[in-house]
């Protein structure tokens, strides 16, 4: 298998991780699905969310799989009274990777990352490598690290 732009980031950063492929289908997008198929638990399969802020402007959002982003909690935390997902059209175009395959990491632009605060006491979490049907493992306090992400309560309760 290729490495990811992803992974080699990782690779760079000395960080360890572990890449894990699965059977990659249109219809099984979510992450509670993808966890079931890589074999984790859907809180530790985050998945990366692209948001835009009426004052920030595009940020990016990465909540446990079993979860909901709160928008108002992501605002507050960002700055901003309001945020909205951005439409699956412009995904491609500001982040380079393709609906379901998008990673915290090696966007094509660098963006403002929040992450779930729960992320910080998971021995290992499952997040995007950067292509559909691949994850990569790595301890939450590492993808704190690698992505200098704001830790906030960003899930609806």
């Amino acid at each position: 298998m290729n490495k990811t732009i992803a992974a080699r980031i990782l690779d760079q950063q000395k960080i360890t991780y572990e890449l894990r492929e699965y059977d990659w289908n249109e219809e099984e997008l979510d992450a509670v699905t993808v966890a079931h198929k890589v074999g984790l638990p859907p809180e530790q399969v985050f998945k990366t969310l692209v948001v835009r802020g009426e004052k920030t402007g595009v940020l990016v959002a990465c909540i446990p799989g079993n979860a909901e982003l709160d928008l108002k909690a992501l605002a507050t935390v960002s700055g901003n009274k309001k945020v909205e997902l951005v439409p699956v059209k412009e995904i491609q175009g500001l982040t380079g990777y393709i609906r379901g395959g998008v990673s915290p990491l090696g966007m094509k632009k660098s963006y403002p990352f929040y992450l779930d605060e729960t992320a910080e006491i998971i021995d290992q979490i499952s997040v995007s490598a950067g292509q559909r049907g691949l994850q990569m493992l790595l301890s939450g306090p590492d993808l704190i690290r690698v992505t200098g992400a704001t830790l906030g309560a960003i899930c609806k309760a």
